[in-house]
């Protein structure tokens, strides 16, 4: 089978994990040829895969500006914030049982 190698070495000629490959099999990026169990990788198919760009998760940049808090907040004036209200309504009555 000259030309072709299975999908755990294309991942590693790749630089991906196995399961990434298999990610890009199902999704149809990355044509396969099936020889009995096994699904083979044309060495020129891998090029499908190096050319794209955005491959894999963006560099992380500079901190998110941090966003209000959903809801109430904590009051400066000793109000209880909507979070503390919630674990007084979990409370268990002890006259209940």
């Amino acid at each position: 089978m000259e030309g072709y190698i299975t999908t755990t070495e294309a991942a590693e000629r790749l630089g991906i994990s196995s399961a990434r490959v298999r990610q890009l099999v199902g999704s149809g990026d990355l044509p396969v040829t099936k020889f009995g169990p096994v699904n083979m990788v044309k060495e020129t198919d891998l090029e499908l895969i190096r050319e794209r760009r955005g491959v894999g998760r963006p560099p992380k940049s500079a901190p998110a500006a941090e966003k209000p808090a959903a809801g109430r907040t904590v009051a400066g004036n000793g109000g209880t914030t909507k979070k503390a209200r919630r674990r007084k309504k979990c409370v268990i009555n002890p006259g209940r049982r």
